[in-house]
């Protein structure tokens, strides 16, 4: 099954591991350690992020590693920046109409 990355990405303790896999590469158990919820609980966070692409696991021996993946995180960034720019031009238009009001 393919999960689809914004439903994924709406989870506050995925957008935490996400944040946390950035920046490194660990195993399973320390990202479990990370979090005060179940390992259980944690591990179903991993599949869905991995599931949709945003994680990558390697098995090292009889350890499984999780690191992020840039493209995929790529991929969301670029898809927001379009409305990133919509939303700023519309705030810019609002500000100049607003100073204008307020010069009247």
């Amino acid at each position: 099954m393919r999960r689809d990355v914004f439903q994924a990405i709406a989870d506050p303790t995925r957008r935490e591991i996400i944040n946390l896999l950035a920046h490194q590469t660990l195993n399973l158990n320390a990202i479990a350690n990370k979090f005060d919820i179940s390992r259980p609980a944690v591990s179903k966070h991993i599949r869905i992020l991995t599931e949709c692409g945003l994680l990558m696991i390697t098995q090292q021996g009889r350890e499984r590693f999780c690191r992020a993946d840039p493209q995929k995180l790529q991929e969301v960034s670029e898809w927001t920046a379009q409305f990133r720019s919509f939303w700023e031009q519309r705030l810019d238009a609002l500000g100049e109409f607003l100073e204008k009001g307020k010069d009247n």
